[in-house]
């Protein structure tokens, strides 16, 4: 798992040097699902080069990257790839985006890299072995904050309607906490959960690229990263916090969506 983090390490940094440099030469800009998701020439650019990486030292390997798809593999190693997660930060000089990289075995994230090439920190985890930031450990969690005194984190989806509910949702929770925060990277927010910059954070709508990488960061810092629900983490809600904290910030999420 070591030898799967150092590839990630290698294809997120190569990735991460690429768009730091091409910030603000951005020219070809699309959209996807919607018109405020966005993605540009170096979207595609960084997951061409974290693909030739992997390819180079893991031939064979599969990979799901965000703008690319996935391609099969014989090795029941799995890469997943966010090559820049923040499009709309990025684009408009927001300093919060990020190069996501997670190695998966039979279906399970076993070594993972965020790497934040503004701020020069890659944030990785090896599944049992505990998180990092620059080579540094993370504390554990701890028992995390209380529900009225935790600093929140979340994000928003692209399509307007889903969008209005997660706002009529935030404002439900919103006095109910400290405060919110909204970044734009969902993987750096969940490496933010890890280090104690935000207590805690919850989203619907994010997509495993997103999540994969941070997700495991989290965990292996001790935080509970799950569903709205309390079962694994969707494309329909992920909460990440410690223990205590999740269980009381899904009970709140559950009664803001039921107001």
């Amino acid at each position: 798992m070591d030898a799967l983090l150092d590839v990630g390490m290698e294809a997120a940094r190569r990735a991460g040097a690429l768009l730091l440099h091409g910030r603000g030469a951005a020219r070809e800009v699309s959209t996807k699902s919607t018109a405020t998701d966005m993605v540009s020439e170096l979207d595609r650019a960084s997951e061409a080069l974290v693909r030739a990486v992997i390819t180079e030292r893991r031939p064979g390997d599969a990979i799901l990257g965000e703008e690319g798809g996935e391609v099969g593999g014989t090795t029941g190693v799995r890469w997943i790839v966010d090559p820049l997660d923040g499009t709309t930060n990025f684009l408009y000089g927001f300093p919060a985006w990020s190069v996501s990289v997670a190695a998966e075995r039979d279906g399970e994230v076993v070594a993972g890299v965020v790497f934040d090439p503004v701020h020069d920190e890659a944030w990785t985890a090896v599944q049992g072995e505990g998180a990092a930031c620059n080579g540094v450990p993370l504390a554990a969690v701890g028992d995390g904050a209380d529900l009225a005194t935790a600093l929140v984190a979340t994000g928003f989806a692209y399509a307007a309607e889903r969008r209005a509910e997660q706002g009529r949702v935030a404002a439900f929770v919103l006095p109910r906490v400290r405060d919110l925060r909204r970044a734009g990277s969902a993987a750096l927010d969940l490496c933010w959960v890890a280090a104690g910059r935000v207590d805690a954070y919850f989203e619907a709508g994010t997509h495993v690229w997103d999540r994969a990488a941070g997700s495991l960061v989290a965990t292996e810092s001790g935080a509970w990263v799950g569903g709205y629900d309390g079962g694994p983490a969707s494309d329909d809600g992920v909460v990440a916090a410690p223990p205590a904290l999740a269980t009381a910030l899904r009970a709140l999420i559950a009664d803001g969506e039921g107001a």
